[in-house]
């Protein structure tokens, strides 16, 4: 089993630019099956989940060609499948996506329950309640059968924020009949690229950014180019790795106008950056401290829909608490399994209470010491890279492979 050996203690230099949104690049493969013209996606991750979800568009018969390893044209003109193939589909959560384009397309779609991260129960009843709204007839047992006439437009009222079911929602009316108001949607800025990627092909959707959409349906979509933004998951990840190793960094291109409330969350935690046009500079050996509520009470770091602080950032922040001075209470409701990757920190000299499944207290700075670990999903196991980045001695991370489906030759 590959592995990662880590020699901590060295402060991390340099320049990196971040790979393109994983977050991006999954919607946006799925939406390019919604046109028979071809499409060029630039700034494309090479990541296992991007991969996965090329092999699935690619298995319903859409042609890919690689102009270079990240500009990727894709053709869908014959798109002769409506099964994905189920053993791709339980791999990554995003083969979701399919269901509208497929929908749109052929009328029909079978996929088995979706595959992801472990991190607690992951409903897929908002995106069945969407596309019900829209005309699409829903059969589940052990797989779901869905199929439509011709989809219209309605009124959807999200009853979570759920970033892919939004998207689903959005990628299903951009062709439906009539017009389609999209209340409580998701407005992340993978959710905000999708819709300016779709109007680019031709699509007509207002309130972008925001969490109510209009979309007003149209008979067909165009072929066009677009470029994808930076991953902020990858850009945050960087700013620990250089907080955590008292490292000095520059992020180029890092699309720092979407990291206004991580910011805020991180200066809290003693974690400064200063941005020279859309690059991002961490200085070196901050003296990280947490800063307590007014009254000197413990501050809690809770995670929210956007553009609240991100519910997949708070492995990051935990690991970057255990070496800032102070304590700090961090909550994350969404998931019940977010926090468990806690006790692999402790094992490594980190002062953490596990509160229960959706909180944990952090008391630092601790010194951490190398120890062998396994990554159990993408964000806990780059927090684990982090915490062994800073440790004394060698650290060990296996099944690498969760850490690789969201970072580009970390």
């Amino acid at each position: 089993m590959e592995q990662f050996v880590i020699e901590g203690g060295t402060p991390l230099t340099g320049t990196v630019r971040p790979a393109g949104n994983k977050n991006s690049a999954l919607p946006l493969l799925a939406a390019s099956l919604l046109t028979d013209q071809p499409v060029t996606l630039h700034n494309v991750p090479r990541i296992r989940d991007v991969l996965t979800m090329r092999q699935l568009i690619e298995d319903v018969g859409a042609i890919i060609t690689e102009i270079d390893p990240h500009t990727w044209r894709i053709e869908a003109k014959n798109l002769n499948k409506t099964e994905p193939d189920p053993a791709l589909c339980r791999i990554i959560r995003a083969s979701l996506l399919l269901a509208a384009p497929l929908l749109a397309r052929r009328g029909h779609v079978e996929l088995p329950l979706p595959g992801g991260d472990v991190i607690g129960r992951r409903r897929i009843d908002s995106h069945l309640i969407a596309l019900k709204e829209l005309g699409v007839e829903v059969n589940f047992n052990t797989r779901m059968q869905l199929k439509v006439t011709r989809l219209h437009g309605g009124k959807i009222l999200m009853d979570e924020a759920s970033v892919t079911a939004t998207e689903n929602a959005i990628t299903a009316a951009v062709l439906a009949k009539g017009t389609t108001h999209i209340h409580n949607a998701a407005s992340e800025p993978h959710v905000q690229e999708l819709c300016h990627f779709l109007n680019k092909l031709g699509a007509r959707i207002s309130g972008i950014g925001s969490n109510t959409l209009e979309i007003e349906g149209v008979e067909k979509l165009n072929g066009g180019e677009f470029t994808i933004g930076a991953d902020y998951m990858e850009v945050v990840s960087f700013i620990g790795a250089a907080a955590v190793t008292r490292g000095e960094i520059r992020i180029k291109d890092a699309g720092a106008e979407y990291l206004d409330m991580t910011r805020q969350v991180f200066n809290r935690l003693g974690v400064q950056w200063t941005t020279e046009g859309n690059d991002i500079l961490v200085p070196a050996d901050q003296p990280l401290t947490v800063t307590a509520d007014y009254g000197g009470a413990i501050p809690e770091i809770k995670t929210n829909i956007w553009p609240a602080f991100p519910t997949d950032l708070t492995s990051i922040a935990i690991t970057v608490a255990t070496q800032a001075n102070g304590s700090v209470l961090f909550h994350d409701w969404m998931y019940s399994g977010r926090m468990y990757f806690t006790d692999k920190l402790a094992g490594m000299g980190a002062k953490i209470i596990l509160c229960d499944p959706y909180r944990c207290l952090i008391q630092g700075p601790s010194k951490l010491q190398g120890e062998r670990l396994e990554s159990p999903d993408i964000r806990a196991g780059m927090s684990l890279l982090l915490a062994a980045l800073c440790a004394e001695g060698t650290s060990y991370i296996r099944n690498i492979e969760q850490i690789e489906r969201g970072y580009e030759k970390i």
